[in-house]
């Protein structure tokens, strides 16, 4: 098997972290960006969620549709504090 030498660099806070956190779980930072990789490679993709964290915001087409959803929502929020 060859191998291939994979380099990055990161904020020296967050390497320190890094560090810290493999070392505590027993492992190695090299390890665990092995790790990674093979996760990564058998997954085709990253191993966890990536995405915006942004909401949506849509819109009431009327007010009565406001009033309406204003109405459950205080409902919902009297029914679960009796």
């Amino acid at each position: 098997m060859s191998v291939i030498q994979i380099a990055t660099r990161v904020d020296e806070e967050q390497g320190q972290k890094f560090r810290a956190i493999t070392n505590a779980l027993g492992t190695t930072p090299a390890e665990a960006l092995r790790m990674f990789v093979a996760a990564f490679n058998a997954r085709s993709g990253f191993p966890f969620d990536v995405r915006l964290n942004r909401q949506e915001i849509e819109a009431f087409e009327t007010e009565s549709e406001a009033t309406d959803f204003a109405t459950r929502l205080a409902r919902k929020a009297l029914h679960e504090a009796r």
